[in-house]
């Protein structure tokens, strides 16, 4: 199995992961760091000389916190867990715009098309988590390499307990779920809730009106 960075503040990260996240959600943190690796040399880039490896690390084990009890504030999951990532990170003495990169990563690893057009740490977050929830046809995983990472990080139901995970934390606090996100999919697919349309949402009070006498 690929070698894990083995800095102090990587090894702290994990131990905090573990700690905070149910287990299924700890092994799909650890997978989406070995799949983002491999997709990354897919792309050519080079740990150590084309991205941060330890930054990608925190951002992989680190990228779901905002679904632990911990990390479960009043903002959707990725804004919490980014949130908590920082703090935990700065607390621990890394450098501002390091920290920032790890942010950034986790805030945005449900928006794949901007965090393609940002620096391969965030990316790559993003595509690795994406994979293991989804293996991607174009990129074929080395013959063996699925089956002795799931042998170290089993699933678990891993996507099972991510969907339940978002869904618990959404129905208790609503903010966190706005419609036509993630998670308020999720919220409307578990509980059957019709979203409001455009005009619902434009004629709430208080209102510009904009579409009273509106005719086209």
């Amino acid at each position: 199995m690929d070698q894990f960075p083995q800095t102090e503040l990587a090894l702290e990260a994990v131990r905090f992961a573990r700690r905070v996240e149910a287990p299924a959600i700890f092994n799909h943190s650890m997978r989406t760091y070995l799949y983002g690796r491999f997709l990354g040399e897919r792309r050519g880039w080079r740990a150590g000389l084309d991205y941060d490896d330890e930054l990608l690390f925190l951002g992989c084990v680190l990228h779901d916190v905002g679904l632990s009890e911990e990390g479960d504030g009043d903002q959707s999951f990725d804004i919490d867990g980014a949130d908590l990532a920082a703090r935990f990170l700065s607390e621990r003495g890394l450098a501002a715009d390091r920290v920032e990169v790890v942010w950034d990563a986790i805030a945005l690893h449900l928006c794949f098309e901007v965090a393609q057009r940002k620096r391969p740490e965030i990316a790559l977050v993003t595509l690795g988590a994406g994979y293991d929830l989804g293996p991607n046809r174009r990129h074929p995983l080395p013959e063996g390499y699925a089956e002795r990472v799931h042998a170290e990080f089993p699933r678990l139901h891993g996507a099972a307990v991510l969907q339940k995970a978002i869904v618990d934390q959404a129905l208790a606090k609503p903010q966190k779920a706005p419609p036509f996100t993630l998670p308020g999919e999720l919220v409307r697919q578990a509980t059957g809730e019709q979203w409001p349309t455009w005009h619902d949402l434009m004629a709430r009070e208080p209102s510009w009106n904009d579409h009273v006498g509106w005719q086209g």
